[in-house]
């Protein structure tokens, strides 16, 4: 057991020091080869560099090999209030811009219309898009609202990613709240090939529901986090005693 943990711990000292002395964009020897260069199993030393992509310093590309992608900088954000990928990087300086758009319009699904508080087959507009920092990937957005609450007109002219900063600018409808469920996925195909990584990857996944002060819902939305490059926490209270 000690000999299997030196082993790894060497590993990861090992590759650490290759992705620090390589350029960002370099890329890294084929499995095969960089496992008999670093005396370990191929299934060994997927294990160690999986631990680089969760951080956001190694990049698998789908048919062209892994590449040095960091070290990046954090978008860090507490989750008690809510805001967009642009508000909290502008907080460190980081440029964010706006990748991939589709803009469609679909009919709702029984899930999608109950979450809405719609009926089944109710016109909705999506929006899916890429963000980027560092002309690099980072998150993939799905936002689902009903018909005119965004018209044409603003998403030509104002839109630049982030449809809750829009929607704060437009002022309607006042927004209240947002529901919002956390959890870690694999990468599906379709987001997988936006991101830049391989399908099944593990992505961070926020799903949340945007509420307006009638406590209405306004807007679905599915966002889809590289999670080297996001860090989130919560500040939590204490319960049972007494403040």
């Amino acid at each position: 057991m000690t000999d299997t943990i030196s082993t790894y711990q060497r590993l990861q000292n090992d590759l650490s020091d290759i992705i620090h002395d390589a350029p960002r964009g370099t890329k890294l020897p084929a499995e095969p080869e960089l496992a008999k260069k670093l005396g370990v199993s191929r299934a060994t030393l997927r294990e160690a560099m999986r631990t680089f992509e969760s951080q956001g310093l190694l990049r698998r590309r789908q048919g062209l090999g892994t590449f040095v992608h960091g070290p990046s900088q954090v978008i860090e954000s507490g989750l008690e209030v809510l805001e967009s990928i642009e508000t909290q990087a502008e907080k460190i300086g980081l440029e964010v811009t706006m990748g991939d758009l589709a803009i469609s319009h679909i009919k709702a699904t029984p899930e999608q219309a109950e979450k809405l508080d719609v009926a089944p087959d109710t016109p909705l507009l999506q929006i899916n898009r890429v963000i980027l920092t560092d002309n690099a990937p980072v998150a993939y957005l799905i936002d689902i609202l009903p018909e005119g609450i965004l018209s044409p007109d603003i998403l030509k002219n104002k839109f630049t990613g982030s449809v809750l900063d829009l929607l704060i600018t437009n002022g309607e409808p006042p927004l209240a709240l947002s529901e919002t469920e956390i959890s870690a996925t694999h990468a599906p195909s379709k987001v997988a090939k936006a991101l830049d990584v391989q399908r099944g990857d593990t992505l961070l996944l926020l799903n949340a529901i945007l509420y307006d002060q009638e406590g209405a819902p306004v807007d679905l939305s599915h966002s889809y986090f590289l999670p080297g490059n996001f860090r989130l926490h919560i500040i939590r209270k204490i319960g049972g005693v007494n403040s």
